[in-house]
């Protein structure tokens, strides 16, 4: 009678493990919730940090979200390979800035044949600014110029436009994933509320600054952020400047209006080799300083889960004390 209750027990164990039945009131055709499929997530694919940033923070956990360019590496110089090809193939929507940086991008979606509604360009949510190139930038090169006036990409870099991304990046994946509209709309308005206070932040320190100027001796993607909160500045290449080999002219330039306008900090972006801020700096006394662009991040923040605030919070101290 013992072992018929041992092989009784040994057959509804089997039979509840075959059928995914938990053991707990195992019952004939009951089914458990272990046994249920796991939810079928978006699949969104970014170029750049930003818009990796921005999507994370509306899908969250309904969205498996990658971004191809490593962290680390310099966008402007990024190549896709093999991988990132069929991963740009294999997603549900993928997300560019839509400028010179990821021009790649337009080739493989003519190769992959991606529906105009999975694809969303960041320049194509808000207002553009013509590149500029101010006295004493660095020239570009002549096939650059010659391709004509080219619209800054650079569109993030000011937070209220970032809260015109977010509102119609939130548009464009819930109407494609409409079964998680409702919570992807209270994401994004919680999202849009942390860059409105960003936004009010860099205003109260601009509003109560001794100085409107600033001096970036490296790449200049800050055109969206200094016409935004009305700032001046000079710079010594242009934003997306393939080439950033220090110009003693350029240098020259620099150092001379640090000097007359007694510019406390010289900034440099991130991923920068420095050579041209350094060189200013150790010309003319002032501090040097990130300012960062956010076009991409260190391995250390992106495994540490830095976010696009995180870094523009750094950006309202730094700014601070160099218009102070």
């Amino acid at each position: 009678m013992k072992m018929k209750k041992i092989g009784l027990f040994i057959a509804t164990l089997a039979a509840c493990l075959i059928g995914g039945v938990a053991l707990t009131g195992c019952t004939p055709g009951q089914k458990s919730a272990a046994s249920a499929p796991p939810e079928k997530k978006i699949q969104i694919v970014c170029t750049n940090f930003p818009g990796y940033d921005f999507a994370r923070h509306i899908v969250k956990d309904h969205g498996e979200v990658t971004m191809l360019v490593k962290p680390g590496t310099d966008v402007h110089s990024f190549s896709p390979s093999p991988k990132d090809l069929k991963a740009v193939a294999d997603s549900d929507f993928l997300i560019c800035t839509g400028g010179d940086s990821d021009e790649w991008v337009e080739k493989i979606l003519d190769a992959t044949g991606k529906k105009p509604g999975s694809v969303f360009r960041m320049m194509d949510a808000v207002k553009l600014s013509e590149e500029e190139h101010p006295e004493g930038m660095q020239p570009e090169e002549e096939a650059e110029k010659e391709a004509g006036p080219e619209m800054d990409e650079h569109v993030w870099t000011a937070p209220a436009n970032a809260i015109e991304i977010v509102k119609k990046l939130n548009a464009s994946i819930s109407k494609l994933d409409g079964a998680h509209a409702e919570e992807y709309q209270k994401n994004a308005e919680a999202y849009m509320k942390e860059l409105s206070d960003l936004d009010q932040s860099f205003r109260d320190v601009i509003d109560h600054a001794d100085r409107k100027e600033i001096i970036v001796g490296d790449r200049f993607p800050f055109l969206y952020f200094v016409k935004e909160y009305g700032l001046t500045y000079d710079a010594a290449f242009p934003g997306c400047a393939k080439d950033t080999e220090a110009d003693p002219k350029t240098i020259a330039f620099l150092i001379d209006k640090v000097k007359a306008d007694q510019i406390p900090v010289i900034f440099h972006i991130e991923l920068s080799n420095q050579q041209m801020s350094r060189s200013i700096a150790e010309a003319t006394g002032a501090k040097e300083r990130q300012l960062n662009s956010i076009h991409n991040v260190t391995q250390k923040d992106f495994d540490a889960g830095v976010t696009y605030v995180d870094l523009m919070r750094q950006n309202v101290k730094t700014l601070k004390e160099a218009l102070n």
